[in-house]
């Protein structure tokens, strides 16, 4: 399957779902309402919002509970994306201009809010204590994440574990979350519902990783954002922390100035240590590993088209250049 074939799954209740994310966008500011347009309709995939309905499709049950879940999490996620990108000091996303770059940080931070109040509201609207009880979990764990990463950001100490506790917070519980939501939305069984929850979560890291991966070794005009941002910004990622982990003496110690410097006046070096190292292959390895996972965890739904789009996102998501 390549990823028109998984969209062509849930092709009308995607549109469903488009629909109401520019209805739900509706403000009496105008501004309000440019600004959240315009990060919601720049280009994004909507794997999140993806992964409720293709959830609920596995068991014939894509209704308009469904396609109102999908909402929440896609502002959810776009909420994050507006805090991010002024916590990062960002100025381009998806190959366009960032919200902060356009209106300022405070316009960006602000509507941000909004979104994350009109998710709230739509939630209430699903009448699901438990669908509550995990997305408020998962934006408290999310917040968490970024918050660890700010504190981790020029410090060339961290380790693969402690990384991996970012990643899964910033990015994988957001994943785990829209599968867990949709799960206990349509009430399955206890066991199913495990196994949605952590194939969620293993198709959140591998994405990740990939990111990570991207950064070193893609282009700016395919990735629609800096190559080397995460070096530029300090930030000590896997590639970077096998990397100082497997390099010579010398090497590692270039790679520790490069983070606790930041920018990108060591960007070449940095690029032929990680490879020379196998680092970015190590990295990739590991999203591997995470999208086997999550395929496994597939096993005890139902065969239908819409667990074979799961399969296959979970491959595409390790396969990508974006």
């Amino acid at each position: 399957m390549q990823i028109q074939d998984i969209l062509a799954v849930t092709q009308d209740e995607f549109q469903a779902v488009d629909s109401l994310i520019h209805e739900q966008l509706a403000s009496r500011i105008p501004l309000v309402e440019k600004i959240a347009d315009y990060i919601v309709s720049s280009g994004g995939k909507r794997i999140r919002p993806l992964l409720v309905l293709m959830s609920a499709k596995a068991f014939d049950r894509c209704d308009a509970e469904a396609i109102k879940l999908a909402t929440v999490i896609e502002f959810l996620h776009t909420a994050t994306l507006l805090h991010d990108d002024v916590v990062d000091t960002s100025d381009m996303r998806r190959g366009n201009p960032t919200a902060n770059a356009k209106w300022g940080n405070a316009p960006s931070v602000l509507v941000g809010d909004f979104l994350y109040s009109r998710a709230f509201q739509m939630m209430v609207e699903l009448k699901s204590l438990e669908v509550m009880d995990i997305l408020s979990s998962a934006t408290s764990v999310i917040a968490e994440g970024e918050v660890l990463q700010l504190t981790n950001v020029k410090n060339p100490d961290v380790d693969e574990a402690r990384y991996m506790d970012v990643i899964h917070g910033k990015t994988a519980m957001l994943f785990e979350a829209s599968t867990h939501a949709a799960a206990r939305l349509l009430q399955l069984d206890s066991d199913t519902t495990l196994a949605l929850k952590e194939y969620g979560k293993e198709l959140g890291m591998a994405f990740q990783l990939i990111d990570d991966v991207l950064d070193y070794e893609g282009d700016a005009e395919t990735l629609g954002k800096n190559v080397g941002d995460d070096l530029a910004e300090g930030k000590p990622t896997l590639p970077l922390i096998h990397a100082m982990a497997n390099a010579p003496e010398a090497d590692a110690k270039l790679i520790r100035q490069a983070i606790r410097k930041g920018g990108l006046d060591n960007m070449d070096d940095v690029l032929r240590i990680v490879r020379d190292n196998g680092s970015l292959d190590y990295t990739r390895q590991k999203a591997d590993e995470c999208a086997d996972r999550a395929q496994q965890h597939l096993k005890l739904l139902p065969d239908s088209d819409a667990k074979a789009a799961l399969a296959a996102l979970a491959l595409l998501a390790v396969k990508r250049n974006t």
